[in-house]
């Protein structure tokens, strides 16, 4: 017979789930409290983290070094998604409010150029050796590529589904892109920019956000219908893991270094997971953060995750929170 106090211990133990942030720092932002966030992205040459306030069209410029606001550069109305250029010194934003893509140079920190779009410019991927940006276009049902050299619209793909998150395998030089109305993922040679193919997701419904392990040839989908994540292989087109996920999952990134997959779900969590290796894939928690909460950024030099807040405790804030990796998290 356990005693009660060994009984006690081992259901707390058993209960404990692996602690896999910890909040560090709060960075308040100066935009209007309330509204809402979208994409994040690093800038590892400045050390920069840039951030899309979608309701008042500011991008964020953050030094992560010092963990200070370097500049709100206006005019991006309802900006989504948002591309880093390196070498250029350029971010390349989807504004859904005037359907442009808007070209913003850091040297001067402001717009320099506009580019019309389909409908509802979103998520975006550089392909870095063939300079190329390739934004989603959700609602216009396409892709449309920009060369940064130029900074022109060359060419745009159109799908008969709407499409999600695109990105670029640096391995296999390729670009994805997800087809969420038909649950497929489209794969694109960015030498030629022919679709070379469409593959069924299976198991999947309605899949928007997306990372990629490139090492490995992983897609990481977020099937909001079925509300999981779905680990997809790149080579043989199959789903090979399906696992659950909070309501409002939309943003999901990937920490080679750690081998972690952190997905942002609105309905107030951060969801960790763990790939062990290419084909096994735990998680490890569901991180308590607040509502709204539904993107993010991972820093891979340092391991820190970033996630805007536009409410705390129920009340409007405008303000980005850091947290730090904790690398020792213990198993269930």
């Amino acid at each position: 017979m356990f005693s009660r106090c060994a009984l006690t211990l081992m259901l707390f133990v058993g209960c404990v789930s692996a602690q896999t942030l910890k909040q560090v720092a709060t960075i308040d932002l100066p935009g209007p409290t309330g509204q809402r966030f979208d994409y994040l992205t690093m800038d590892d040459e400045d050390h920069f983290l840039l951030s899309a306030h979608l309701g008042p069209g500011i991008l964020y410029v953050i030094d992560v070094r010092t963990n200070k606001l370097v500049k709100a550069i206006p005019g991006v109305p309802g900006i989504t998604g948002l591309e880093y250029v390196p070498g250029l010194r350029k971010i390349y934003t989807s504004d859904w409010g005037e359907e442009k893509i808007g070209v913003v140079d850091l040297r001067t920190m402001s717009v320099v150029k506009r580019l019309a779009t389909a409908a509802k410019p979103n998520g975006s991927t550089y392909a870095t050796p063939f300079r190329k940006v390739y934004v989603s276009d959700t609602l216009g049902k396409a892709v449309a590529i920009v060369d940064v050299d130029k900074d022109e619209i060359v060419k745009t793909l159109t799908f008969s589904s709407e499409t999600g998150m695109p990105q670029y395998d640096s391995v296999a030089r390729r670009v994805y892109v997800n087809l969420r109305s038909t649950n497929e993922v489209a794969e694109i040679d960015p030498s030629t920019d022919v679709v070379l193919g469409r593959y069924p997701v299976e198991g999947c419904q309605y899949n928007h956000g997306m990372a990629v392990d490139s090492d490995h040839h992983r897609a990481f989908l977020l099937c909001n219908g079925t509300r999981t994540l779905t680990v997809f292989s790149l080579d043989t087109h199959k789903a090979i893991a399906h696992l659950p996920l909070p309501a409002g999952a939309d943003v999901v990134k990937f920490d080679p270094g750690l081998g972690r997959i952190y997905v942002a779900c609105s309905s107030g969590f951060i969801s960790v997971f763990q790939a062990d290796d290419a084909d096994h894939y735990r998680k490890l928690e569901d991180f308590p953060v607040e509502k709204m909460v539904h993107s993010l950024a991972v820093d891979t030099a340092t391991h820190r995750v970033y996630a805007p807040e536009q409410q705390a405790n129920g009340k409007p804030v405008a303000r980005m929170i850091v947290y730090e990796a904790v690398e020792s998290a213990p198993k269930r």
